[in-house]
């Protein structure tokens, strides 16, 4: 064997090698392999762990993707890089192609927040604002897409670059969701799990576009101004309580208040006369008549007036939700716009159950005026 068979042969040896990626991290999505001017020679070994998919790229062009396994380089599993490269006399020389390592495993329990508040507009509360928290899990099911429309020349592409991209768009796709899903304020909260399947249902085809499958998707908590909260609070205890009662001892409990900042003389004389008042209130409150108790100390002829007149209040059934509770004109408009009819299921603080509105006495007015019966013969 001559000098130059000796140098051919050496070389061959060289160009022969195994081109693996072996990950020794935990956030590492993507690895380009590296080797000097991309070359790789014919029969060249390429191993495939599982968990892995290699994608092969040539000019910036996508060329093949390899599942997990040991392949041998060569012109019978490289057809559309032969082609792109068009060779004429076989596939013997050394080729140029990038390779990436795609890590196809599950990324679990990654992080998603809205770092502004969302803005909502309740029908009770006007415009509102709620944040909301939770996790997610994807996996790479397209290692090609992946590769070619968000990876691009990026060598190292780890868990921390994908997730700034995927946040934004969970975010957008959220505030999408709960606008439409138009749900009374307190529920969000309340359904976290139903919220959190149907925004799943909703980002699954954005994040496919890029090569991205979305496994799980959790809302960990929905949360509010507490003052807005406290309001929620106050109004489900209205809808629970006598409201005229509520008046009449939250009435009283400021009185008591006032009694007791004393102010010297007049302080004492305001706190006697709120005292005689809070007395009044309690007794009509606990239905005793107070008048009988203190009328020695009340001046004669006077007398307290009666408590303001409350305003009824109606929920209706629409949609196959329950809404309001709205006045009596505002449930008169929803009828004359047709978002409820005569045979709409309505409630208010006082009946048994729900009742079709055109059994409630006071809203028969909304069907119309009757005919008259027929005048008597002379």
């Amino acid at each position: 064997m001559n000098l130059f068979d000796e140098i051919k042969k050496k070389l061959s040896q060289e160009f022969i090698d195994i081109v693996e990626w072996i990950d020794t991290t935990n956030d590492t999505i993507v690895h380009r392999f590296e080797r000097y001017q991309n070359e790789i020679k014919n029969n060249a070994k390429l191993v495939v762990r599982e968990g892995q998919k290699a994608v092969f790229v040539n000019e910036g062009q996508l060329a093949d993707v390899f599942k997990p396994g040991t392949h041998t380089l060569n012109t019978k599993n490289l057809p559309i890089l032969t082609t792109l490269k068009g060779w004429k006399y076989g596939f013997d020389s050394p080729f140029k192609a990038e390779v990436y390592f795609v890590n196809t495993r599950l990324f679990t329990d990654e992080k998603w927040g809205t770092k502004n508040p969302v803005m909502l507009s309740d029908e009770r509360f006007g415009l509102t604002e709620i944040r909301a928290f939770g996790t997610y899990s994807f996996r790479i099911s397209d290692a090609g897409k992946f590769v070619v429309d968000v990876v691009g020349t990026d060598g190292n592409f780890t868990n921390y670059e994908v997730n700034e991209h995927l946040k934004s768009l969970i975010v957008t796709r959220f505030t999408d969701t709960v606008g439409e899903a138009n749900l009374p304020l307190e529920l969000y909260a309340a359904n976290t799990s139903e919220l959190s399947e149907t925004c799943q249902e909703v980002m699954k085809p954005e994040f496919e576009r890029v090569g991205i499958e979305l496994e799980k998707f959790y809302i960990e908590n929905v949360s509010m101004p507490e003052e807005l909260k406290k309001e929620i609070f106050d109004y489900s205890r209205l809808d629970k309580l006598d409201l005229s009662k509520l008046t009449q001892f939250k009435a009283a409990k400021a009185m008591e208040a006032a009694a007791k900042n004393e102010g010297g003389t007049a302080g004492a004389g305001m706190g006697m006369g709120m005292g005689f008042v809070l007395a009044q209130q309690m007794g009509t409150l606990m239905g005793q008549p107070a008048q009988q108790t203190f009328t020695s100390q009340q001046p004669q002829g006077t007398a307290l007036p009666p408590p303001i007149p409350v305003q009824v209040m109606y929920y209706y059934a629409a949609n196959g939700q329950q809404l309001g509770p709205v006045s009596f004109d505002k449930l008169k408009e929803l009828f004359a716009n047709r978002t409820i009819n005569r045979d709409s299921l309505v409630w208010k603080q006082g009946l048994m159950g729900w009742t079709a509105l055109k059994e409630i006495e006071e809203l028969k007015a909304f069907l119309g005026g009757s005919t008259p019966p027929p005048l008597p013969k002379m």
